[in-house]
């Protein structure tokens, strides 16, 4: 399902510098219980240069939610948003989550509690450094 680095011709350590990076702008904002467009996610991105509808960008996203998750800390991707309109993730998000296991029946129901797993570790995970 989701695609890896050699996918995409990119050097393992590019791709996991880049994910790093994503996750720091991503923790970044969960922290302050924010979400961050995927546009101001990718400038926070130097590894690699993605557009915000970048198809590698999203298996990066991807990559990165399933081993959050793995990890009891939720879904992290959950926090990266469409600028405009709905202000959500994009399909894929839900896509995943379905595949994870989740009940993705009813979208909204599901991205808000996923975002409020998120939110709350990382805003305790704040108060604790």
């Amino acid at each position: 399902m989701l695609r890896s680095a050699s996918d995409f011709n990119i050097p393992q350590q590019v791709w996991d510098a880049g994910k790093k990076q994503a996750i720091a702008a991503m923790v970044d904002r969960a922290k302050l219980r924010g979400m961050i467009p995927y546009s101001d996610l990718v400038r926070n991105i130097e590894a690699i240069r993605f557009e915000a509808h970048d198809v590698r960008l999203f298996h990066l996203l991807g990559q990165i939610s399933v081993e959050e998750d793995k990890a009891g800390r939720g879904m992290l991707s959950v926090v990266v948003v469409h600028k405009y309109g709905d202000m959500q993730p994009g399909p894929g998000f839900f896509v995943l989550g379905q595949h994870l296991g989740y009940d993705t029946k009813d979208l909204l129901k599901f991205w808000v509690g996923e975002l409020n797993k998120v939110h709350a570790y990382w805003s305790v995970a704040a108060t604790k450094l």
